[in-house]
């Protein structure tokens, strides 16, 4: 039994000298992982314990160790407030507008990049259509207003030039989204395409070679070779894509909101913010927060699971 017990500790030494090794042979990395790490402990992972709140009446004099428990009142009050069902659709049309018309632009603008050959060229268009991602979206609603208004803006002068009516884009209702995902695709589209290139840079070019010496022209070389070489990077975004369904962003909405177009600019986090944060009902948004979270979570296992039986790798 003694001899079991010293080969036991032997063999436990051995594994933690040689892990010891890997450790300090591969230090680097370990120290450039480091900053990401401590951003996710710090911002994602330490604030979960705030979540209890949602299930309390909390009082910020009391603390969280001191406020009330109510359970789940605060969930009930959100799915019986009367503009419930009007903000969700607000905030899913505005998702399945970014799904449809936004995430497909970055793949395309990848593979079109892909076939320029100029380098000049290349590198220039990609700066150009980087640029916009670096502006906050102050800026980008900025701009837009300046083009937009009714009064000296851009579009509205051409259009009574060439003798049309003038249209108030910014507060009429059905504008809201055109002109939200317009902006949406302006400011991000470019920077999407820089996983998109990286995947393809890493496409053996062999595979060209032999498509070309097959007779493929590079309309065939995009869709038999380069789609399916970058379909797996494309599954992983949608799922991460669609795990934000109902996070679409605080500031950008906000900023195109107004009384007019509230009806159907008014999403989820602009209402955590207007009837939460504002009038001090912390437990209220945190509930919100909290049904956020777990729809996301729910729909990129389901995703995830659904892509994994279709043979593809899924995020985990």
């Amino acid at each position: 039994m003694e001899e079991v017990n010293v080969r036991q500790r032997a063999v436990t030494t051995t594994r933690s000298s040689e892990l010891s090794k890997r450790l300090w042979k591969n230090k680097w990395i370990y120290v450039m992982l480091l900053p990401g790490v401590l951003y996710f402990l710090v911002f994602k992972y330490i604030p979960m314990y705030g979540l209890v709140i949602s299930f309390q009446d909390y009082k910020p004099f009391k603390g969280i160790s001191g406020s009330e428990w109510v359970g789940f009142e605060h969930f009930q009050r959100l799915f019986t407030e009367p503009d419930f069902l009007q903000i969700l659709g607000n905030t899913l049309i505005l998702f399945v507008m970014n799904l449809l018309f936004y995430f497909p632009i970055p793949i395309i603008l990848a593979l079109m990049l892909n076939e320029v050959k100029g380098d000049l060229f290349k590198k220039t268009f990609q700066t150009i259509v980087y640029l916009p991602h670096f502006m906050s979206w102050v800026i980008i609603v900025s701009i837009t207003f300046v083009m937009l208004t009714m009064d000296g803006g851009v579009v509205n002068d051409l259009l009574e030039y060439f003798g049309l009516e003038k249209v108030n884009f910014l507060l009429a209702p059905e504008w809201f989204r055109p002109v939200y995902i317009l902006q949406v695709i302006w400011r991000e589209a470019g920077w999407g395409t820089i996983i998109y290139l990286a995947a393809i840079a890493s496409i053996d070019p062999q595979l060209y070679e032999a498509a070309r010496m097959d007779g493929a022209g590079r309309f065939r070389q995009m869709w038999h070779i380069t789609l399916p070489a970058i379909r797996s990077v494309i599954i992983v975004l949608l799922i991460l894509k669609i795990g934000a369904v109902l996070d679409l962003g605080f500031e950008h909405v906000y900023l195109l909101l107004n009384s007019m177009n509230r009806n159907v600019a008014e999403i989820i986090d602009t209402y955590v913010y207007t009837a939460g944060l504002k009038q001090g009902q912390f437990s209220y948004s945190t509930a919100i927060g909290f049904f956020k979270s777990f729809i996301g979570l729910i729909l990129v296992m389901m995703v995830n699971r659904i892509s994994k039986k279709m043979g593809e790798e899924g995020v985990y």
